[in-house]
């Protein structure tokens, strides 16, 4: 059944059965693109190691690679290759944009994730609904340790292929996650320097989660994706979804970044001072002009080089067009004295 799932999933089809078992547990559709799968002992797990996950993709509806990456996860698992020792959602977030192929219909539904959410439409609704499942499920294993990967892929290519964004919460980010990170192949980290309205923003802020957007690799279609690159990604999944300690490597091994400003576009006169083909991470010198805007006028690199990460000209009014970022030290650092 759930290596039908993606298949239903993107037909629009709803299947005859929404609940049955797997060799390990058994599973429950609860809404359109969102899958909970149980271990056989439901809200007792007993692996110490577990944590109630959150594993969601297609919140951009071009973005494949991740949807891909949880087929193989989910075939696994049905064929008893991966045994459950942990609580899973599965979340496919925007499915319209998913079934045409384009990052969104109206607007951008990772923008959307916020208690206090007004708007209306169809993306906005579906961001109410997907907050709901989330609460819901973080609700029903209230002693297991929340937690939440946002998979992504960027529109760009990136001097990092593989990179997490940290949103930015209250909730620390336990150590083992960055050792967790790196032996999944991340080669880079950005903190986030304000509240923002992301799917792993939502997740941390209001469940304390350990909670990234991950970014793997670039956009492409249905079966144009390099797996085979993701192939520590996928067993880093396979770990959390057995509850079972994963493979580590040193949080050294990880670049680590701030974000410094946002550039935002505010007109239809807007456009970035350098080639579409710029990969994220490409660094700027000082004086260089970024961005020119018909109401906000030039933006230019202050006195410290700039790097430049998710650069976009066709966002909307008012959206950002680029995170602007600059070097961090890794968590744990201390600064040398100057005496």
């Amino acid at each position: 059944m759930l290596s039908e799932w993606l298949d239903w999933t993107l037909d629009g089809a709803l299947p005859r059965a929404t609940s049955g078992a797997l060799p390990s547990g058994r599973y429950t559709l609860h809404a359109p693109g969102v899958l909970e799968l149980t271990p056989d002992d439901g809200t007792t797990i007993n692996a110490p190691q577990a944590h109630a996950c959150v594993f969601s993709a297609a919140i951009h509806g071009n973005e494949t690679a991740p949807v891909e990456l949880i087929g193989e996860l989910l075939c696994a698992i049905e064929a008893g290759t991966v045994r459950l020792g942990a609580p899973l959602l599965i979340i496919l977030g925007n499915l319209p944009a998913l079934r045409a192929g384009v990052r969104f219909i109206d607007t951008n539904l990772n923008r959307l994730f916020q208690h206090d959410l007004e708007v209306d439409g169809d993306e906005p609704d579906r961001a109410r609904q997907l907050m709901a499942q989330v609460d819901a499920f973080y609700a029903r294993y209230p002693g297991l340790p929340p937690l939440h990967y946002d998979l992504h892929t960027a529109i760009r290519a990136s001097l990092y292929s593989r990179f997490a964004v940290v949103p930015c919460a209250a909730a620390p980010t336990h150590a083992a996650q960055w050792r967790f990170l790196a032996g999944a192949g991340i080669q880079a980290v950005l903190h986030q320097h304000q509240p923002s309205g992301t799917f792993s923003r939502y997740s941390k802020h209001y469940h304390g989660a350990q909670a990234f957007t991950l970014e793997l690799g670039r956009v492409a279609a249905f079966g144009h994706n390099d797996l085979a690159a993701l192939a520590p990604m996928l067993a880093l999944l396979n770990a959390l979804s057995r509850g079972e300690p994963p493979s580590e490597a040193p949080a050294r091994e990880i670049v680590f970044f701030q974000v410094e400003h946002e550039l935002i576009r505010h007109s239809e006169d807007f456009r970035l001072c350098f080639a579409d083909a710029t990969p994220n991470f490409t660094v700027f010198s000082p004086g260089m002009r970024l961005a020119q805007d018909a109401s906000a006028g030039d933006t230019r690199v202050g006195k410290s080089p700039i790097y430049v990460v998710f650069p976009n000209a066709q966002v909307e009014i008012g959206a950002r067009a680029a995170l602007l970022v600059t070097p961090a030290p890794p968590p744990g650092a201390t600064l040398k004295s100057n005496k």
